[in-house]
Parts: C-alpha cells; sequence; structure tokens
C-alpha cells in the first residue's frame, strides 16, 4: 500500500507523480479528507483503506473487482455495509435505489460505445455516514481518470459543511463524471449514422450491409436510450433530498437538478437521432419500393408486348393454315399474301386497342 498525506499548500502536486509510476493510477483506491484538514490518497487493497477512513471527516473508496455479486459483498462487508444492498442492487439491470435509512445503495449503468455496440456495465455506488465507496469491474475506467482531480476537488468542498452535504457533493460529482462519459456514446453513434448515410443515395450497391448496419444503429440508439432512462430513473430519486444520507440544502439539490437536465437534453438528442433514422429508414424503403414498382412495371410491358405479338402470330398462321387446304386454289397468290399482310396489321391493331381499353397496358409514369 501506498499512503501519501498532502499538505494543502502542496495538494495541487498529483500522487501519481510522486509515487514515479508513469502517471499510471491503480483502479482501487482511496481519497479521504482528514479530520486535520490534509488529504490523503491511497492505492492498494481496500483492507488497507479501513484505519485512514476512521480518520477522515469524509472518504471516497473507488474498488475494481472481477466479480460485482461474490467481491461486491465481501467489499461491503468489510465497510460495515449490510450484504442483502449488494444483493438488491447487482439483480437489477440497469439501474437500482436501495435506501436502508442508514445506509444508501445506488445501481448506475456505465455505457461504453465502441462503433455501434453498446456495453451497458453496472456501477454501484454505497453511502454510509461520512464514506462514499464505488464498486465496479475492469470495463470501468472513467472514475480512475477522474481520481486524479478528486484531491482537489475534495480540497474545495466547504469545511463548515454538514457530513451528509459534503458526501452528497461527492455523490454529485461521480455521477456527474459518470454521465458525462456515458454522454460520448451518443457521439460514436452520431458519427457511424453519418458513414451509414452516405450510402442511403447507393441505392443499387451495400443493400445487405446497409440494412445490416441501420439495423444495428437502431439498435444502439435504443440500448442507449434505455441506459440514460435508467440514469434518470436514479437522480429523481435523490432530486428531493428524501433519503436521510442526502442533503436537503437546496443549493446543493440544485446540482441534482442540473444532473437531470443534462439527461434529458440528452434523451432529446437520441430521440431525434431515433426519428432522423426511422425517416431515413422510410425513404429508404420507398427507394426499394420505387425500384421494385418499375421492375415489375418493365415486366408486365414486357407480357403485353409478348401478348401483342403473339396475336400478330397467330391470326396469320391460322390464315396460312387454312391456304394450305384446296379452297386456296381459286385465290391467286397476290391476294393470300395481301391478305396475310391485312390480317397480321388488323389483329395487332385490335389487340393492342383491347388491351388499351382494358387498362392493361402499363402506364409511362410507373
Amino acid at each position: 500500500m501506498k499512503e501519501f498525506q498532502i499538505d494543502e499548500a502542496k495538494a495541487e502536486v498529483p500522487v501519481a507523480q510522486k509515487t514515479g509510476n508513469g502517471g499510471g493510477l491503480s483502479p482501487t483506491f482511496c481519497v479521504a479528507m482528514l479530520k486535520n484538514g490534509t488529504t490523503a490518497k491511497l492505492e492498494g487493497k481496500a483492507e488497507d483503506f479501513l484505519e485512514t477512513i476512521r480518520g477522515s471527516d469524509f472518504a471516497w473508496v473507488n474498488v475494481q473487482v472481477s466479480d460485482l455479486k461474490e467481491d461486491g459483498i465481501n467489499i461491503a462487508s468489510m465497510f460495515g455495509f449490510k450484504q442483502s444492498i449488494i444483493n438488491e442492487l447487482v439483480s437489477q439491470r440497469f439501474s437500482g435505489y436501495d435506501d436502508h435509512t442508514t445506509e444508501l445503495g445506488l445501481l448506475l449503468p456505465a455505457v461504453h460505445v465502441t462503433q455501434l455496440t453498446v456495453t451497458i456495465n453496472k456501477l454501484i455506488i454505497l453511502i454510509k455516514s461520512n464514506l462514499i465507496i464505488t464498486i465496479h469491474d475492469e470495463h470501468v475506467t472513467r472514475l480512475i481518470k477522474f481520481a486524479r482531480y478528486a484531491i482537489t476537488f475534495f480540497k474545495k468542498v466547504p469545511k463548515n459543511l454538514e457530513d451528509i452535504d459534503k458526501i452528497s457533493l461527492v455523490l454529485i460529482r461521480i455521477m456527474d463524471e459518470n454521465n458525462e462519459r456515458n454522454f460520448d456514446g451518443i457521439r460514436s453513434i452520431q458519427e457511424q449514422g453519418e458513414e451509414i448515410s452516405k450510402y442511403l443515395v447507393e441505392t443499387n450497391k451495400f443493400r445487405q450491409e446497409l440494412g445490416s448496419d441501420i439495423y444495428k444503429m437502431k439498435h444502439a440508439l435504443i440500448s442507449y436510450l434505455e441506459a440514460l432512462w435508467a440514469t434518470l430513473d436514479v437522480v429523481h430519486y435523490l432530486r428531493y433530498g428524501d433519503a436521510e444520507l442526502i442533503t436537503d440544502d437546496p443549493i446543493i439539490l440544485q446540482k441534482v437538478g442540473m444532473l437531470s437536465t443534462d439527461l434529458t437534453r440528452q434523451i432529446s438528442i437520441s430521440e431525434q437521432m431515433s426519428t432522423v433514422l426511422a425517416s431515413g429508414l422510410e425513404v429508404l424503403q420507398s427507394i426499394y419500393n420505387n425500384q421494385l414498382t418499375m421492375l415489375n412495371n418493365k415486366f408486365s410491358l414486357l407480357a403485353v408486348w409478348l401478348a401483342v405479338l403473339g396475336t400478330a402470330f397467330i391470326v396469320p398462321n391460322t390464315i396460312a393454315t387454312i391456304f394450305g387446304t384446296p379452297v386456296a386454289e381459286h385465290i391467286n397468290w397476290e391476294w393470300q399474301a395481301a391478305i396475310l399482310v391485312l390480317s397480321t396489321i388488323l389483329s395487332v391493331a385490335i389487340a393492342y386497342w383491347a388491351l388499351r381499353k382494358k387498362g392493361l397496358w402499363p402506364k409511362a409514369e410507373q
């Protein structure tokens, strides 16, 4: 375990620089404001933080685990939380809120978007007295990045506030960091949407790929929206400060309201993208339907002309068959030729007129 006690005048020096680890941070760490007014940051194992926490004014512990349920229960028990709070949160799909009066548990979705693949991980937050604990698996790295500035943030928390006010400010900052990283997902989806839109005009190419990509984009937007709505549900539980461990200070609660406003705006943007996507699908479907109509029209026109040509051959052929009998012995060949030509022209004209009359001739505008 590495422990650093930083005087307020020197607190702006990042801990990673002092450790000589090239700026890297351990995924399991503790940031604490000590009762003597100094800040401390520790990296190592969770059990190594207990002594520092007992001597702190308020503290934040971040723990990376391989199994949220089994390891999460061990971590919760280690820091004095009920095991049932972990069971309740892990059983939820995207978000959860479990209030035990003296303990509060939150489950938030941590969204990661790679092209059109949306992965939703779970971030567990436990609150008790002056302690806040975040538990997640190795896929969630956003809080590790925020930890670089955690000491600076802790310094800015007014010392004259109540414990629940201080821990509420830390909670809001952690939730805001998680939300901001979630919001990055819509940018990735939008970039992929721009790539897909290039092929909307390529009506003769990439049909199979385009259909698959549009489905993936639609699925990604739905998954992303589900995560945002789940986060908004948790924020709504906090915005009035009803829980004993959440502040009821109206100024601090305004920050919770800002989280709700940001989420609502991102949901609106995502829904607009979904509407645009639906419009694009309608346009694409119209293009394909128009192409299919044009193809059917060509086949219809071919069938009509075949009917006309068939008539043109059947009637003269029938007459020529008659001329092959003794009946034609009294008709010279000039009259036979004239009759064949006239019958061909007349039969074509009658067939053409009949098809037009019945409305079976395809219209030019189709």
